[in-house]
């Protein structure tokens, strides 16, 4: 957040004030947001083995760069890395993705995930999101608002332009059907 911010040359982020705790936070979005970008959260220890073969399986075979983070190894690298992609920052977001996932609760994990995401260009945290694309707090976020917050997700500076590109209306799709299926732990 911050290097964006530096980038930005913008005033003092409106981020910063942002700030939800996970009470204070619809669970539309948190719903939506283990939909789309970590189904299996609750029952991993931050890596997902399966979604770590089959993308580097897909890396060496096709032309196709697929990831296979969670929000865990996101929420690592978000807090305490840099962007650029680096076999170290790789294997330092490995370390920190180990003590996250030790130290912090996997409730605690999502609520800071949710905090520092970026989800447009200079949107940092679901909360600054939802009062900049749907003007009310992220507790208030529907199925379908959240669903398209979830779907930007992968390129965010880019896919929350409007109108919504196709390839975006037909993932916020995909998430909808699957958001009744979703739950959230305790």
């Amino acid at each position: 957040m911050l290097i964006r911010w530096v980038e930005s040359g913008q005033n003092l982020p409106l981020y910063l004030n942002s700030w939800r705790s996970i009470e204070k936070i619809s669970p539309n979005i948190m719903k939506a947001v283990l939909a789309a970008e970590d189904q299996k959260f609750f029952a991993h220890h931050g890596f997902d083995w399966l979604a770590i073969e089959h993308a580097i399986t897909t890396n060496l075979t096709t032309d196709r760069r697929v990831g296979a983070s969670t929000i865990s190894m996101q929420t690592a690298r978000n807090v305490f890395l840099w962007q650029t992609r680096t076999r170290f920052r790789k294997l330092l977001e490995s370390y920190f993705t180990v003590l996250v996932e030790f130290f912090w609760s996997k409730q605690r994990i999502l609520e800071v995930y949710l905090n520092v995401i970026e989800w447009g260009e200079g949107i940092f945290g679901c909360e600054q999101a939802a009062q900049t694309y749907f003007r009310h707090s992220s507790k208030l976020l529907s199925p379908v608002e959240s669903a398209w917050m979830a779907a930007v997700l992968p390129n965010p500076r880019h896919w929350t332009q409007r109108p919504t590109p196709k390839h975006v209306q037909a993932r916020q799709i995909k998430i909808l059907d699957t958001l009744p299926h979703m739950r959230i732990a305790h």
